[in-house]
């Protein structure tokens, strides 16, 4: 049995998400995005979802084992909600109504928790969402240096499109993204 479990993400998630934000963006193993994120920027960001684009979090009341290379940082930031331990969300792919059946999404776990199965339930909680709500496809971008995390999207029927040579910039050298979609 998991130690953790799934739920719709409120307003008082908002400080746990930017510190797992801010580990993604220290990482560099998951995401494009340099500029640290805030409780106050995350809360806005939550309230002005649709509901066709929800966020949803694990939490737990165990505590991490390690198993990533680099260390737990502390707990600070995630006071709002303290066992909030990973979250995902499904996010418009485009503004144009040709795209309304097409969603991406995110999934960020704590360090603390990575590799034990936790990105795996929200990834398939949000694959049964995107298929209540009517999408056609899911996509993503990712790194192809992220092992880990291609090889789960793999297991949960994603596969590669093409990828992005050069399509940012993250400390001073340019890294590709690999282009990944799963039809529902």
């Amino acid at each position: 049995m998991a130690d953790y479990r799934l739920r719709p993400a409120t307003r008082d998630d908002a400080a746990a998400i930017a510190a797992i934000d801010n580990q993604g963006i220290e990482d560099r193993l998951a995401t494009l995005e340099t500029e640290r994120r805030t409780p106050e920027e995350r809360a806005r960001w939550l309230s002005v979802r649709g509901p066709r684009h929800p966020v949803i979090v694990a939490e737990t009341t165990t505590e991490p084992q390690t198993v990533s290379n680099r260390p737990p940082t502390s707990r600070t930031g995630l006071a709002a909600s303290a066992t909030t331990i990973a979250w995902g969300s499904l996010d418009p792919f485009s503004a144009r109504e040709a795209y309304r059946f097409v969603a991406d999404f995110s999934v960020y776990v704590e360090r603390g928790w990575r590799g034990r199965g936790v990105g795996r339930a929200l990834l398939a909680r949000l694959i049964e969402l995107g298929r209540e709500h009517g999408y056609h496809k899911l996509v993503l971008s990712a790194f192809p240096f992220n092992k880990a995390g291609v090889a789960l999207y793999e297991k949960l029927g994603f596969s590669t499109v093409g990828i992005y040579h050069e399509q940012g910039m993250l400390d001073g050298r340019w890294v590709d993204t690999i282009i990944m979609e799963k039809l529902l």
